[in-house]
């Protein structure tokens, strides 16, 4: 009788029905199909047998004392005798108390995230392998690369500044043609400049209260320079003159001579070297249309080149007329113009394509006033200047002499007379023909009305003085006289006097 268990059927059961229970079929687990042995079984039914992973035992460690071979050594036989010293006897333990490893920190608490201390290696055992000659490559092409890049950063940077101070990335940079450094050509504008330029230069006059600007030329290397009257007249006696060259030097000057008449005059600089005078041409061979350039000072702006054409030759003009006793008027059978000349251009050259003076600017025409002017105004397409024939013979009359004579027939004429031509008479009460002068020697008597001179015709008494001034003393001329309604021709000798 069973007291132990309590459970029905079991009574009298042996240890080996109790086995044989538990390998019935139904209970393995293997034996069924589909069934994972190891994934979690139903509620209520035991865990899965897993089996247990395989164990290897290390080999035991032998006793204290027992002589272990080292590592790659064969173990002798048993009974093999060892020579003394053939394996060293293993290094005494130190006591666990005083055991310190090298590196190691003082001993304390455990700290299982500090870092393994380094193993020194063990004496005489060989150094580490010594690196790959290839080893050190790396390393140079990295710094060889680093030194490129520096060069190119240096390049571009430097590259990058020249363009933007010079625009290239803002700015707008329109192509041009640069031209070639040649000489002018001969007979262009800029050739006749260049020629004569050297030569031209500015005056400053001024005293008694009053000053001016105009222009002039040199005449031979002793110093004598060419310019109009009106230009020099503001000095008086007591007045300054200053000449400007091409070159920006300056110098005194002192007045030769001068001749209201012809409105023409000679100064002089001293203890100036270098000078270039200029070429004179023959104003008798000019012809209507030939081109020519004007230079001067317009309204003090030395340098100035203008050009145009010759639009008349011997044409009669009077210029002057502000000094209450008309001394300052001026009669010249003139060379008209139409290159531009204003203000201060009086007294300079007007020149030929050969870069030769054919006559000395003297007077405009200005659209407001309607009259001729040798000083203010502008240019209105219309100047004229003195034919340098004539300016010649005057300024050698000037520097030889200090004083220019004046070819005369002597008579006096009668200013009031408004037909055509130029009446001779006296409101004086003077007789006037000269006696014994030219006029008188060739026949002219008071009352006669001279309509020509050598075929030219003349309208007024002006333009009669005119074409006699454009002759020189000693030379003869044909009037045509009309008396009592007839036509008369008569040869006169032209006299002189001495201009003022």
């Amino acid at each position: 009788m069973d007291k132990g268990n309590g459970l029905p059927g079991r009574q009298g059961g042996s240890q080996a029905d109790w086995g044989a229970a538990r390998q019935r079929p139904e209970d393995d687990a293997d034996s069924r199909p589909g069934h994972d042995p190891y994934g979690t079984p139903p509620y209520g039914q035991p865990g899965p047998w897993a089996p247990a992973p395989p164990v290897q035992r290390p080999n035991p460690t032998p006793p204290a004392g027992t002589f272990v071979p080292p590592p790659g050594s064969t173990t002798p036989p048993a009974g093999t005798g060892l020579p003394p010293g053939a394996f060293p006897p293993p290094p005494a333990a130190p006591h666990p108390s005083t055991t310190t490893l090298p590196g190691a920190p003082p001993a304390g608490r455990y700290d299982p995230w500090a870092a393994s201390p380094a193993m020194p290696p063990a004496p005489g055992a060989p150094a580490g392998p010594e690196p790959a000659p290839g080893a050190r490559r790396p390393a140079r092409l990295v710094a060889a690369a680093a030194l490129i890049a520096l060069l190119a950063g240096i390049l571009g940077g430097t590259i990058g500044i020249y363009l933007e101070r010079n625009g290239a990335f803002s700015d707008v940079r329109l192509p041009q043609t640069r031209a070639e450094a040649n000489p002018p050509a001969e007979g262009s504008i800029a050739g006749i400049a260049s020629a004569v330029l050297p030569a031209v230069v500015t005056l400053h006059v001024s005293g008694g209260g009053a000053a001016g600007t105009g222009t002039g030329f040199v005449l031979d290397d002793t110093g004598h320079i060419l310019t109009n009257a009106h230009v020099v007249r503001p000095a008086g006696a007591n007045g300054v003159i200053e000449v400007t060259f091409s070159s920006g030097d300056t110098a005194r000057a002192e007045v030769v001579g001068q001749d209201s008449g012809y409105d023409l005059a000679v100064v002089r600089v001293t203890g100036v070297s270098g000078l270039t005078p200029v070429e004179l041409g023959d104003s008798d061979a000019v012809r209507v249309g030939d081109p020519v350039v004007a230079i001067g000072a317009p309204f003090d702006l030395e340098g100035t080149v203008t050009s145009g054409i010759i639009s008349a030759t011997e044409r009669p003009i009077t210029a002057g007329g502000e000094e209450v006793d008309g001394s300052d008027i001026s009669y010249v059978n003139a060379l008209q113009t139409d290159a531009p000349i204003n203000p201060g251009n009086s007294g300079g050259p007007l020149v030929d394509v050969n870069g030769r003076v054919i006559g000395v600017n003297s007077a405009i025409r200005t659209g407001d006033s309607g009259g001729l002017e040798s000083g203010q105004g502008g240019s209105v397409g219309l100047g004229f200047a003195i034919p340098i024939n004539q300016a010649k013979d005057v300024a050698e009359q000037l520097i030889n002499t200090g004083r220019a004579t004046h070819p005369v027939i002597g008579v006096t004429l009668d200013t009031g007379y408004l037909g055509d031509g130029a009446r001779v008479g006296s409101s004086t009460g003077d007789p006037a023909v000269v006696p014994g002068g030219p006029a008188d020697q060739a026949g002219v008597e008071d009352g006669d009305v001279i309509t020509a001179v050598d075929g030219d015709r003349v309208r007024s008494g002006d333009e009669l003085i005119v074409k006699i001034r454009s002759h020189r003393p000693g030379d003869e001329l044909t009037l045509t006289v009309e008396r009592g309604g007839e036509d008369l021709e008569l040869v006169v000798t032209l006299g002189e006097s001495a201009g003022e």
